[in-house]
Parts: structure tokens; C-alpha cells; sequence
């Protein structure tokens, strides 16, 4: 992942942690005030949307400073935790209190929707915020540590190349310099004896050159038998990565086939059960929800299998089909 889709990501997440925070806030407004108007008194009933004001202030703080915090990776303590759980239950409180007076378990539910989600929503992306800020920042090491060792490698075959050359030139100047002395010696024989010099010059030349050539076809050789082996070697390790390669990718689709069964035979089993004859505990109505939703069941539907309100299964599937596009926008990204 680029930081491109790094930025998109935290762009969705913060977008959809303020959307949340915000509706949260409206909807604690709304259903607060008229309680705090019913236990205020009348020339101070004006003052009655104060307090949830004031709640929902503590939680744009607490969300804000935290996206701050996990951007620049750093920790503020216990007391934000505090701060946050302190306003997520506060709001929770306010939200269902009048339900709760009036003993109505429908709306207790209904209205503890709203608070349950903020609260979980600043923790989900508290994490999701430093997960991102982690994933980034080792990405960058990983990068840098590849750009280093892709300087040194440079680094190293120019010095190589450079090392050759100075081999080489070396060698041929003591080839000169040995043939300068030949000559010369050659020559001083020459006036001595002038046959027997031309001779011995002649069969010299004849050897020299002859252990020259062999040498020259030995050294071919070599580097031909070198460049075979290093041909065959490549070779052997594109193929082993390739069979890698399809190793990993058969056994990923197996994986995936297999969850996808599973799954699909847990819905079944959750969904054959028929229509509930009392209401199931929460853990179990989700699972029978999410398999629901799963299924493409109509809310009523869902609502009989797990005996649970249909208000109540409309928020899950509410929340299933959020996750399914905030799922989807990640995946685009």
C-alpha cells in the first residue's frame, strides 16, 4: 500500500468517525433536552439543552485530540481513556434515562443505539489510527533499509568494475614491459650471433604466442563454463519462486473456499432453527441477524427467528450494511 491509499484510508476513517460523532451528537440533543426541560425549572427550562451541549463537547475533544495523538504516535495517559468512557456513558445515561423512568425496555434499547456506537466507534478508530500510524511508519523503514541496500550493492560493483580495470591495466603494462625486455634482449643476441638469434627469436615467438592463445581459449572456456553455471542457477531459482508463487496461491483459494463453506454452513444451521418462541440472548439474536443479513432475509423475517423487536434488528442490519461499506471503501482504496 502507497501513500496514496495510506491517505485515503485515514481520509474514510476520520470522515466516518465524524459523521458518527456528529449524528450522535444531534440525536443526544434531541432526545436530552426535553428530559432536562421536565427536571429543570420553568424560568431556567431555557438551559435545558446545556448539559448534553456541554457531553458532546467532551466527546469532539476527546476524538479529535486522540486523531492528533495517534498521528504523531504518542500516548496521552489514562486520563483521555477516562475522559472518553467518562462522556460515552454519560451520554448513554442521559440517552436512556427517560426510557428508563418510564420502564420501557423498547426504548432503553432504541436509544442506547446511538451512545453504544459512539463509544465504540472512538475506540475502533483510536486503534484503527494507530494501526495505520504503525503499518505507515514501518513501511518507511522498510523502504529505506531496501534504498540503502540497493546503494551499497551499487556501491560495491562500481568499486568491483573499478578494482578489474586496475587489474587489468596493471597486467598489461607488465606484459609491456616484459615484452620491452624480450626485445631488447633479443636484439643484443642478435649482433652477437645474428642466425642463431633470429632462430632462438623465432621459436620464442612461436611459443609465446602459442601459450597465449591456449591461455586466451583457456580463459574463454572458463568464463563460458562460469556464465553456464550462472544461466542454470537463475534458472533453477525462477522456477523454484514460481512454484512458490503457486504453492501459496493454491492453499490461499483452499483457505478462502473452506471459510466460505464454513460460514455459509453456520448460517444455515443458525437459520433452520424456524421462528423463535421467546426471545434469544443477545449474543445468539446477533449471530442469527448477521446470518440473516448474510442470507438476504427481510428484517421481519430476522425478527421472528431471534424474537427480538424489529427496531432492534433494523439497527443490526444497519450496522451490518455500514461495516459492508466501510468494508468496500477500504477495498477500493
Amino acid at each position: 500500500m502507497n501513500s496514496v491509499q495510506t491517505r485515503s484510508a485515514e481520509k474514510a476513517l476520520s470522515g466516518g468517525t465524524w459523521l458518527i460523532v456528529c449524528g450522535a451528537m444531534l440525536y443526544s440533543i434531541l432526545t436530552v433536552t426535553p428530559l432536562m426541560a421536565q427536571h429543570t425549572a420553568d424560568q431556567w427550562a431555557w438551559t435545558a439543552p446545556i448539559l448534553p451541549l456541554v457531553v458532546d463537547a467532551a466527546v469532539v475533544i476527546v476524538v479529535k485530540l486522540d486523531d492528533v495523538l495517534a498521528r504523531l504516535g504518542g500516548h496521552g495517559g489514562r486520563w483521555p481513556v477516562v475522559l472518553r468512557w467518562m462522556t460515552g456513558l454519560m451520554t448513554l445515561a442521559l440517552n436512556t434515562a427517560d426510557s428508563a423512568l418510564k420502564k420501557d425496555l423498547v426504548g432503553v434499547v432504541v436509544h442506547s443505539v446511538a451512545p453504544l456506537l459512539l463509544i465504540v466507534t472512538a475506540e475502533t478508530s483510536l486503534a484503527y489510527r494507530r494501526a495505520i500510524a504503525a503499518a505507515v511508519a514501518r513501511l518507511e523503514t522498510e523502504q529505506r533499509a531496501e534504498r540503502e541496500a540497493r546503494e551499497r550493492a551499487a556501491l560495491e560493483r562500481r568499486e568491483a568494475a573499478d578494482r578489474r580495470a586496475r587489474e587489468e591495466r596493471e597486467h598489461n603494462a607488465q606484459l609491456l614491459r616484459e615484452q620491452h625486455e624480450h626485445e631488447a634482449r633479443l636484439a643484443r643476441e642478435q649482433t652477437e650471433r645474428e642466425e642463431a638469434a633470429r632462430r632462438a627469436e623465432r621459436a620464442e615467438r612461436e611459443a609465446r604466442e602459442r601459450e597465449e592463445r591456449e591461455a586466451r581459449e583457456r580463459r574463454e572456456r572458463e568464463r563460458e563454463q562460469q556464465q553456464r553455471e550462472r544461466e542454470h542457477a537463475e534458472r533453477e531459482a525462477a522456477q523454484r519462486r514460481e512454484r512458490d508463487r503457486l504453492e501459496r496461491e493454491q492453499e490461499a483459494r483452499r483457505q478462502q473456499q473452506e471459510r466460505a463453506e464454513r460460514e455459509r454452513r453456520e448460517r444455515a444451521a443458525l437459520l433452520s432453527a424456524g421462528p423463535a418462541i421467546e426471545k434469544l440472548p443477545e449474543d445468539q439474536a446477533r449471530a442469527v441477524v448477521h446470518a440473516a443479513f448474510g442470507e438476504g432475509l427481510p428484517v421481519r423475517a430476522a425478527a421472528e427467528l431471534c424474537g427480538w423487536s424489529v427496531g432492534w434488528v433494523s439497527a443490526r442490519y444497519a450496522e451490518h450494511r455500514d461495516g459492508a461499506g466501510l468494508v468496500l471503501e477500504g477495498a477500493s482504496s
